[in-house]
């Protein structure tokens, strides 16, 4: 049976590298997974992003009903997604049997410095400096709601992203065993 683990926090803190190197781990272990890199959705879903509490309501609902779609067909599935409230994560945890959460945890001000040099190939660019502008951003112009309970926290002052993919494969797999 297929499980999604959606990777959460603030945009720069490593979430879209992490997902990715856990990808490839999970691959070297035999394990496949689909990544759903919201960036990249919202694209398709909202061409001309606002960032409204209305838009970002369709936006990660449509992200978790993916998620499930691709569950069921038994594609299993990495979620790269800041989702700045915990409603949006609880849907999909709601939607989809086999869940967890991981929390990418930084620093506003190491995201700061990490956003301003990422070269993401969906993610907006300079999304802090746009902040001060009065761009709506998790963790500046919009609350960031930490996860509650989280299946899993890596925190980046401490981990690297090769370490901190090697721990999140290890859990996942430990966690969808049972």
């Amino acid at each position: 049976m297929a499980w999604a683990v959606w990777f959460t926090g603030l945009p720069g803190c490593g979430k879209t590298t992490i997902a990715r190197r856990t990808k490839e781990h999970l691959s070297r272990m035999g394990v496949e997974a689909r990544i759903l890199e919201l960036d990249e959705i919202r694209r398709v879903v909202t061409p001309n992003p606002r960032y409204t509490d209305e838009e970002r309501d369709i936006v990660y609902a449509s992200l978790a009903y993916m998620a499930k779609l691709l569950c069921d067909a038994g594609v299993n599935v990495i979620i790269d997604a800041t989702a700045n409230r915990r409603r949006y994560r609880d849907l999909a945890r709601k939607l989809v049997e086999r869940f967890a959460e991981v929390y990418i945890k930084a620093p506003l001000e190491l995201c700061i410095e990490r956003e301003a040099s990422r070269k993401a190939e969906f993610a907006p660019k300079e999304i802090y400096r746009k902040a001060a502008s009065g761009a709506r951003v998790p963790g500046v112009g919009v609350e960031y709601e930490e996860p509650m309970s989280p299946e899993m926290v890596v925190d980046t002052t401490t981990m690297d992203p090769d370490s901190a993919a090697e721990f999140v494969s290890r859990r996942i797999l430990e966690i969808f065993a049972r």
